[in-house]
């Protein structure tokens, strides 16, 4: 790859903000920024004219994009028009999603994307199963028939056949026998704690033991009440786990966001949630007007974009320009142990999106 400078932008590292700094890369990596006098006469410019830059955005839990549904069609092409979606909203790196389902079709998910991986797919991060292991109690949009408890030889099974591919897994850890939970911390996998019932102790002990997130904060988990503070009530005190939240106004109102932001702080992050409508199958997304449902009416995704998430963090809550772009890429780049993303620093990879102060996104590099 050519040496690249990116000049003449405001630069937003994922720390602080550079208005007079140039950002040097070279082989997919940020090689370092530096002062705008001291770039190397061997690096080819940019010039980014005035726009802002930031490390590109990463989506941990996106079900598919342009009118096609991952589980529903599962294809190389699904995953193309999901990677074309997130990168219209900024987003360069993304985790597919599968919602609760039978074994053999997670089983054909995780041969496509190995075939999309060989065949040269990029941006794709894994596989994220949330569920089948999961509380009926708490299963919102997702099939009841295929809940399944979590047996030790199963889930075993299930990451040897998707080693490699399985990179989170959201769980109901009250349900989970802790030798699973072990056994998904041991290899490696993030386990995010979600559509659960568990009691205040049964969440904290989870998290104790090693479980780093939890999933969608407020939806599909015991409530925070004042004798009974529930899941909610665990992550927003626990002092280490983070947690995933849907910024659209619909799955979680905005003055809660803003009270999780004020008590979490840095282990809050985005996540769209996006689906495609689909009409057919076990899985049908009704889209209306700015959010999907079951036909039953029961919420079953969002229609957003990562970047409009930053948007609406800054418009709806609050939330700083700056510490939104976090909440969209640095923070969910944290629970990424062998990716080097949502930085612009010397060693991370030179994903990178620029947009206007509008935050239109212009480009994702």
């Amino acid at each position: 790859m050519t040496p690249t400078a990116y000049i003449n932008g405001k630069v937003f590292t994922g720390q602080s903000v550079e208005t007079d700094k140039v950002v040097l890369t070279e082989g997919g990596q940020v090689l370092d920024v530096v002062a705008a006098d001291a770039v190397p006469s061997r690096f080819e410019k940019e010039d980014l004219k005035g726009l802002q830059l930031s490390p590109a955005l990463i989506d941990l839990q996106i079900y598919g994009g342009n009118e096609k549904m991952f589980s529903h069609e599962l294809s190389e092409d699904s995953l193309e028009a999901t990677r074309q979606y997130c990168l219209a909203g900024g987003c360069s790196h993304f985790m597919i999603t599968m919602a609760t389902n039978t074994l053999e079709k997670f089983l054909r998910g995780i041969e496509t994307v190995k075939s999309y991986w060989n065949n040269g797919g990029k941006g794709l991060l894994g596989l994220h199963l949330e569920g089948p292991y999961i509380n009926p109690v708490k299963r919102g949009a997702h099939l009841e028939n295929c809940i399944r408890k979590a047996g030790t030889e199963e889930v075993q099974g299930l990451l040897e056949r998707g080693k490699g591919v399985i990179k989170m897994i959201t769980i109901a850890p009250e349900l989970c026998p802790p030798p699973v939970t072990d056994l998904l911390l041991k290899e490696d996998i993030i386990v995010s704690a979600g559509h659960t019932n568990a009691t205040y102790e049964e969440a904290t002990s989870g998290f104790n033991k090693g479980i780093p997130a939890a999933t969608h904060l407020y939806n599909a988990m015991s409530p925070l009440q004042h004798r009974a503070p529930g899941m909610v009530g665990a992550v927003l005190d626990h002092s280490a786990v983070m947690s995933s939240i849907v910024c659209d106004g619909i799955h979680v109102d905005y003055p809660a966001l803003r009270i999780a932001k004020k008590v979490m702080g840095s282990r809050l992050f985005y996540i769209t949630d996006a689906v495609a409508e689909i009409k057919t199958g076990e899985y049908q997304h009704i889209f209306r007007s700015d959010r999907y449902t079951l036909p039953d009416g029961t919420l079953s995704g969002s229609a957003l974009t990562m970047m409009q998430c930053v948007k609406n963090g800054m418009q709806h809550a609050g939330i700083s320009l700056e510490e939104s772009l976090r909440m969209a890429s640095t923070l969910p780049g944290q629970l990424l142990r062998h990716k080097k993303l949502g930085r612009i620093e010397k060693g991370y990879e030179a994903s990178l999106v620029a947009f206007d102060d509008d935050l239109q996104v212009v480009k994702v590099y």
